[in-house]
């Protein structure tokens, strides 16, 4: 298959032109040209946010299928397809979650309510009301046929640059009393970005339409399970301090942010991030690698990079002041889960 993949140099993009190489695509990857590509692509220079950006991808060529990750004004996409409808055969476009009405029972599917007031030629607004646009501007050039949506949940994995799972490594590696937020069988759905790029990619091949929420079955893991094989990939002596939801919240600590991928059972904010349905992509072929492999290999990547390099952004992890603050506030306490346990990789 020729492919168009608008980016294709970070994380998600990064891993759909690794996937698509793998399948002995043709892989075409329209961007500001700020990183190197794999060899084998072809490269197309084009900021899409400034008049003219997209002139190298009307200058002729013709793909089987597009894929979109863009998180921005809905205009963008609106632009891109519309130029594109006549010379791709489909359209997938990696949404969001996000885009259900807030906030959506567990077990939400894909015909749950959406988000109002997004429009296809919208500036940017809001990340749901940005990726529901998004949506509306494929399905207005290519129609319900020829567009896939994938409404992604939590992505982890390798080269992962908002920072979640590199936060945990980081913390972990550096060893001491790690502030853990229980429960520990708390269930977690996320996917690793390689698997959404694989499960995208043969969705494009087999003519798959329509939206389809994209991440692993619930319960894929807990957050023991992630935690745990932060502690057996690093080798570290960390201490995990296994400590209950309301302590976590009274210490004042915010959940998703200063403690990534956790949110308390039982929240809205549970039931919207872990509990979607997945069964339409499992039908469709979905596959979701081990959490240890995840791990495993986005550690690696993290020792591949200089030491000076911060993968993520401000705002992601706990201040080392005030898990400390939280930790002497355990001390002697019980509730939730009971009085502090440690765990060890071994720990079952």
């Amino acid at each position: 298959m020729r492919l168009l993949v608008l980016g294709g140099t970070e994380f998600v993009g990064r891993a759909l032109v690794a996937g698509a190489l793998e399948r002995g695509w043709e892989v075409t990857v329209l961007n500001r040209g700020r990183r190197p590509v794999p060899d084998g692509v072809r490269a197309v220079r084009g900021d899409r946010t400034a008049p003219g950006g997209l002139d190298a991808l009307a200058a002729g060529g013709g793909w089987d299928a597009v894929v979109d990750t863009w998180k921005g004004a809905p205009r963008t996409v609106r632009d891109a397809a519309r130029l594109l409808r006549e010379r791709a055969g489909r359209y997938a476009y990696v949404s969001s979650c996000s885009v259900y009405t807030w906030s959506p029972p567990a077990g939400y599917r894909e015909d749950a309510p959406v988000v109002e007031g997004a429009a296809a030629d919208a500036d940017a607004t809001d990340y749901a009301r940005d990726k529901r646009g998004g949506e509306l501007a494929v399905l207005d050039a290519f129609g319900a046929d020829r567009s896939l949506l994938v409404r992604a949940g939590l992505i982890l994995g390798p080269h992962e640059n908002v920072g979640r799972l590199p936060w945990w490594l980081s913390r972990i590696a550096r060893g001491g009393p790690v502030l853990a937020p229980g429960p520990r069988a708390l269930p977690l759905q996320y996917v690793d970005a390689r698997d959404l790029a694989g499960w995208t990619l043969g969705a494009l091949e087999r003519g798959t339409s329509g939206p389809h929420n994209l991440m692993s079955e619930r319960g894929h893991t807990t957050m023991g399970g992630l935690l745990d094989a932060c502690a057996a990939v690093t080798g570290s002596a960390a201490d995990l301090v296994w400590t209950p939801p309301e302590a976590v919240l009274g210490a004042g600590i915010a959940p998703w942010t200063e403690l990534p991928v956790w949110v308390p059972p039982g929240s809205a904010e549970h039931d919207a991030l872990h509990s979607a349905d997945v069964s339409r992509a499992v039908a469709a072929g979905l596959v979701c690698r081990p959490v240890a492999e995840t791990v495993a290999d986005t550690w690696q990547w993290l020792r591949s990079l200089d030491g000076a390099a911060r993968p993520w952004g401000a705002g992601i992890g706990l201040d080392p002041r005030k898990e400390a603050a939280a930790l002497a506030g355990r001390t002697g306490r019980t509730g939730g889960d009971g009085p502090p346990r440690r765990s060890r990789p071994d720990s079952s």
